[in-house]
């Protein structure tokens, strides 16, 4: 599924043209096109789209007898021409991309624009951006075209993998906290779950949130998305159970979890190759003692506190000079 795992990254694409019957075939690489330049001219395509395309709000606001709460995206003109556009209903957000995310040689930051909005306002709590949910989602490009779905069923994506460099469509995980997920869960005669006040919303991301300039199925490179999900369920996330949630281990606040890695100049020094960001890390200093006895947990494994014992500001477990 193109939503939760991306292809191997390609630096380049490879695009095969004209060659004689002697010959073999000739390949030139076409190196990525400018991070700021597709990024303005996703912003465009985007807002054009939002201004002349509406969705089922009618519906959604009075449900007919057995209406299902799936979005419609259509076009504003004829019967529909007047509908209120998305632009009107969406709110949006931005977040700062580097390109050494795509492995582009520019070395740039770029903000990014995405939208969101909320259909039906979910009855439960909202994930962070490192948890995981259960979702059904569909994604499609602007032209509706449809390139992934769960359309009916349910699954599992852990937020924070979504959001690591050339793992997936980054968008999905800094949206999806702006939904809320469902409220009863009813167990079906036949071994089904029913969710019910479940979140149902749509976000719209640039290309610089999605897979950028790697081709993807049917998924054109540099191509802006569309997906609709519905959020039924949120799972608060340790991932590497040192017994820091993992959203605290974004220690400057910046909603990434993959730029915060207290032990990294320590790694390099010892010519580990693989360094492991604080929420993937057990020993977030590696001082040989593990992050979780360094800390404090109840009885039922919550984080209680996190001592500093040399009184330095630096809680042991990110402190080297304690163990």
């Amino acid at each position: 599924m193109y939503l939760s795992k991306r292809v191997i990254p390609l630096i380049f694409i490879l695009i095969l043209f004209s060659c004689s019957n002697d010959e073999g075939p000739d390949f030139v690489a076409v190196p990525p096109r400018d991070f700021a330049e597709v990024e303005a001219e996703d912003a465009a395509e985007l807002i054009e789209y939002l201004q002349t395309h509406f969705y089922n709000y009618e519906d959604f606001d009075n449900p007919p007898a057995g209406f299902d709460f799936r979005i419609v995206l259509d076009t504003i003109a004829g019967d529909n021409a007047d509908k209120t556009p998305l632009i009107d209903q969406v709110s949006s957000e931005t977040r700062s991309i580097q390109s050494g995310e795509f492995f582009l040689d520019e070395d740039v930051t770029i903000d990014h624009t995405f939208y969101y909005l909320n259909a039906r306002p979910g009855g439960g709590p909202s994930p962070s951006v490192a948890d995981s949910v259960f979702i059904r989602y569909k994604g499609s490009l602007l032209t509706g075209e449809s390139f992934d779905a769960s359309e009916n069923f349910g699954v599992w994506f852990d937020l924070a993998q979504l959001q690591g460099p050339q793992q997936g469509a980054r968008g999905v995980s800094e949206a999806t906290p702006f939904f809320k997920s469902g409220t009863d869960f009813i167990e079906n005669p036949d071994g089904t779950v029913t969710v019910e006040g479940y979140g149902v919303g749509l976000m719209f991301m640039p290309s610089g949130l999605g897979f950028f300039n790697v081709p993807q199925g049917i998924v054109p490179a540099y191509s802006p998305l569309i997906f609709q999900v519905d959020l039924f369920a949120v799972n608060p996330t340790d991932h590497d159970r040192d017994g820091i949630p993992s959203i605290q281990e974004d220690l400057d606040g910046d909603g990434y979890l993959y730029n915060d890695n207290t032990d990294e100049e320590a790694e390099r020094a010892t010519g580990q190759l693989i360094r492991f960001s604080n929420f993937l890390d057990p020993d977030d200093d590696q001082d040989g003692t593990p992050t979780r006895e360094e800390i404090i947990l109840d009885e039922e494994g919550n984080l209680i506190s996190t001592p500093d014992s040399d009184g330095d500001g630096i809680p042991d477990y990110l402190d080297p000079d304690t163990n």
